[in-house]
């Protein structure tokens, strides 16, 4: 059997990667998410798991034995004539015995011994037809060089006897003479003739001999090998025969029960025998049997499957157990949690309290009505071959809009290219017959946004990179994200046309990426194009037909759609516009779609070009009108049967989701590290880091890796030179990472979504500062943080030179206040360039303590000229937090 990663392994079976990893310490395997386990290693924690529940592990009873007992009525006609009741109890026992070791072990040592006797006697077989076949082939080798010789020197002789004759003859005895050499020659040809075809005869009999021989031992082997699967089956007949024999009796006696019930409820007593018996010996009347109380208490406890969906309380859970709330709470007592029983526990938390009472717990992602409606689709038709889905990445200048623009305008018609990406975010083109879907979102926020929803919505990915430029911040961020997408990629080198295109350049640089060409023994594809001449255009799009046959991407065409959202948003007079990436089935118009968090009937749906289409099939981008609301990027849009089971859908979906989101964004807090840790939680912290120069990040980087312990990894997911950007922030929120800023600072872009997924972010200008804090949250030792606090930002707008002062900056207040008796950092490009104290402060001719926003200012930086315009000026004061675990 193939071997598995940790992550499937833990899908199959119905737990967490997390939890797995755990169990596989514990049964003494080291193992790390992502790596493949062996059928040895499953076998070893199997057995560690049986033997922690009090099983015997992999060594089993050597003797079972099954007691059964069943009870039955017999109506019996006494000495007087009357019927009476009579219990009757038949008890069957039944014992399977399993083979011993020493049994096993010798069956094992005999099939060994006769596999290897046959094998040797193959092999000694074909030995000694090959010795057969080399004796005769030398032999009549070396009679062939016998005749020839023995020819050629009768022919020597007789040509000198013939030349000594002919010079004593006369021209009549000489004529003569050569007359009887030719009819002599022929006589021996006509010899040498049958000599050789009695040869051949001889040599086709000793062949067909030897087939004849080797048919004979081929099926002797086969029914000796037929033989040898008989006795193994025999061998284990008499346990599959014992197996089947308790099934059936198992059948019978619960047919022989249910027959018993249906006998004595059909059964009437006569109406004058209805209260026979019910007086006492004082004439008191007793309750009839139908009235007593039929309880009885078990005699072990009872373990249930307890069902648990994303969120339970403390007392729902008590009830699903069938024990007392106290129970529960006494048991997370002794876990470490302190809770009351109204308090609401997340999934994994009730999970751990379940089996540690012993229950079997069944996860529930959705509520029931959700299980029925999406149980409700139903895929005909089998699955067939399916486009491609590309998206297109690379740096800023590389050349991504040209490369689609040369593509679009070169395989689409015209007529139609007019609007093609302006709406819908996606197009398809037909090459060479067959067809290929690219998603043209800018930047890599819907990419990283879809994968951090679970929807796979892109195949592969063509990163551009210019030959004069080479490899750039940007194109290290695709890499990073495709390899944490799983997605394959090609290399497309652009710019080919240009004097400076050096492509080795591109390679060597991708190369230190792990990025391998396949002339260098890799597995990724290198294409050199020029998007401005259309130079290797159609290579580019080969290279893609062919990357999409390895991936072997097939989907059902016929039945019900399911695809995913790549954009959306609100239009003035059409409402809700999503864009759809249909993956499976067929989407048509007046369809119910769930998708996401919103649902409706699809009024009206339009293509790429902006033209009203009926349906849609697998790989085809449309534009759908008439959700309840705006769905959110990598949402999964599902056809359903009913409406009003999709709005029931959509709305408890929606009560769900702050729950949800408010659970996730506590866990990918620092200062919630230890904790999660001792609840065995969190195995590693994904770490987002941005800093100033490139020897900063490899020292940081270094400095973490080295903090990792056995509980607690910590793993860099991406990292990069500049400013933190809206890339490096969705990159964080789909990791549940934690964002550090060396000397650097995030966006307004980049602030907006980490105020929007309340993600954690980290500011540090000292490496012991950094490495301390973090060291610190490992161990669980945190002290009062003391915080920068940002209180304004001003943006230089132009330079003016002062004799006394020296360079002052004109500045527009953008954001909070400038204060003039707090610290300053100057930025340009996001990335601290100056960290000091301010000089001045100026609003006309007047010094002023502070400066509101959307203000004018002069400011004068102390001891630091080089001010430029364009650089931001950034105010902020220490502040001390408390923080609380």
């Amino acid at each position: 059997m193939a071997e598995v990663n940790v992550e499937k392994l833990a899908g199959d079976i119905g737990t967490t990667v997390d939890k797995l990893l755990q169990q596989f310490s514990q049964a003494g395997i080291t193992k790390k998410a992502g790596d493949n386990v062996t059928e040895a290693e499953k076998a070893q924690l199997l057995d560690h798991l049986s033997k922690s529940h009090g099983g015997t592990g992999s060594d089993g009873p050597a003797r079972m034995t099954l007691q059964r007992k069943s009870k039955s009525t017999l109506s019996v006609t006494g000495s007087t004539g009357k019927a009476k009741a009579v219990q009757v109890e038949v008890r069957k026992t039944r014992t399977y015995v399993k083979k011993s070791a020493m049994e096993q072990e010798q069956e094992q040592q005999r099939l060994a011994a006769e596999e290897k006797a046959r094998i040797e006697e193959q092999q000694k077989a074909s030995q000694e037809a090959a010795e057969l076949k080399a004796k005769q082939e030398a032999e009549r080798k070396a009679k062939e060089d016998a005749d020839r010789k023995a020819k050629e020197e009768a022919k020597r002789k007789a040509d000198a006897e013939r030349k000594a004759k002919q010079q004593q003859m006369t021209p009549e005895q000489s004529a003569k003479s050569e007359k009887d050499r030719i009819e002599a020659e022929r006589l021996q040809k006509e010899a040498e003739e049958a000599a050789l075809k009695k040869a051949e005869e001889e040599a086709k009999r000793q062949a067909e001999e030897a087939r004849k021989l080797a048919e004979e031992n081929e099926a002797r082997w086969k029914k000796e090998e037929e033989e040898r699967k008989k006795r193994e089956e025999t061998a284990d007949h008499h346990l599959t025969t014992s197996t089947y024999a308790r099934e059936a009796e198992d059948v019978a006696d619960a047919r022989d029960e249910q027959g018993s019930r249906r006998a004595k409820k059909k059964k009437k007593a006569p109406a004058k025998d209805k209260f026979a018996g019910a007086k006492g010996r004082k004439g008191k009347l007793k309750a009839p049997t139908s009235l007593q109380h039929g309880f009885q208490k078990p005699t072990a406890d009872v373990k249930n499957e307890v069902r648990i969906s994303e969120t339970i309380t403390v007392a729902e859970l008590a009830s699903r157990m069938a024990v007392k709330g106290a129970e529960v709470v006494k048991t997370m007592m002794k876990m470490g949690d302190m809770v009351t029983i109204n308090q609401v526990i997340d999934q994994e938390t009730a999970q751990l309290v379940a089996e540690e009472m012993g229950h079997k717990v069944i996860i529930v992602k959705e509520n029931e009505l959700e299980q029925t409606v999406l149980n409700d689709r139903h895929e005909d038709g089998k699955s067939e071959p399916r486009a491609p889905v590309v998206t297109v990445m690379g740096h800023v200048d590389h050349g991504k809009t040209s490369t689609l623009d040369y593509i679009r305008s070169a395989k689409v018609a015209s007529g139609e290219a007019g609007g093609i990406t302006q709406h819908i975010g996606a197009y398809h083109v037909e090459t060479n017959g067959n067809m290929i879907t690219f998603l043209d979102t800018p930047g890599h926020a819907a990419f990283t946004s879809m994968r951090a929803r679970g929807a796979k919505a892109t195949d592969i990915v063509i990163l551009v990179v210019a030959a004069d430029d080479g490899v750039m911040p940007q194109t290290k961020e695709a890499v990073q994200h495709a390899r944490a997408a799983g997605v394959p990629l090609i290399i497309a080198v652009n710019k080919m046309d240009k004097e400076g295109a050096d492509p080795d350049r591109v390679k060597n640089e991708l190369a230190q990426l792990d990025v391998i060409p396949e002339d260098w023994g890799g597995d990724t594809q290198y294409v050199h194009i020029s998007a401005k001449t259309g130079l290797g255009i159609d290579d580019l799009l080969e290279a893609v037909l062919m990357q999409s046959e390895l991936l072997e991407l097939r989907a059902p065409s016929e039945g019900m759609a399911a695809g995913v959202v790549i954009e959306s948003r609100l239009d003035k007079g059409r409402g809700p516009v999503a864009s759809i990436l249909v993956q499976s089935g067929t989407l048509n118009q007046g369809d119910i779609v769930l998708c996401g968090l919103e649902y409706g009937r699809v009024r009206a749906m339009k293509d790429e070009n902006g033209k009203d289409i009926k349906s849609a099939g697998p790989s085809i981008p449309v534009e759908i009108l008439g959700l309840s609301g705006i769905p959110a990027a990598g949402d999964e849009a599902t056809v359903v049967k009913d409406e009003r089971k999709a709005r029931e859908v959509a709305l408890y979906r929606q009560g769900k989701f702050r729950d949800v989101k408010l659970a996730r964004q506590q866990k990918a807090k620092l200062e919630n590290m230890f904790t999660n840790m001792a609840e065995g939680d969190v195995s590693e912290v994904n770490v987002v880091l941005k800093a100033d120069v490139q020897g900063s990040i490899e020292a940081i980087s270094d400095s973490l890796t080295k903090l990792s312990t056995d509980e607690v990894k910590v793993k860099i997911v991406g990292s990069g030179v500049g400013g933190i950007t809206e890339t490096d922030a969705t990159l964080a929120a789909a990791s549940n990472a934690i964002v550090v800023g060396f000397n650097v600072r995030a966006d307004a872009s980049a602030r907006k979504v980490i105020d929007t997924e309340n993600l954690d972010l980290r500011y540090y200008s000292v490496i012991y500062a950094l490495i301390e804090e973090v060291k610190q949250a490992m161990s669980g030792m945190l002290a009062p943080e003391f915080k920068q606090e940002i209180i304004g930002l001003a943006e230089v707008r132009d330079v003016f030179k002062s004799p006394k002062i020296g360079a002052i900056a004109g500045c527009m207040v953008t954001e909070g206040t400038i204060k003039r008796s707090a610290p300053i950092r100057v930025l340009r490009d996001n990335v601290v360039i100056y960290e000091g104290e301010l000089e001045s402060l100026r609003r006309f001719k007047d010094d002023v303590q502070d400066v509101r926003n959307g203000m004018e200012c002069g400011i004068g930086v102390k001891n630091y000229n080089d001010v430029r315009v364009g650089d931001q000026i950034e105010v902020f004061e220490t502040v001390e937090v408390q923080r609380t675990l």
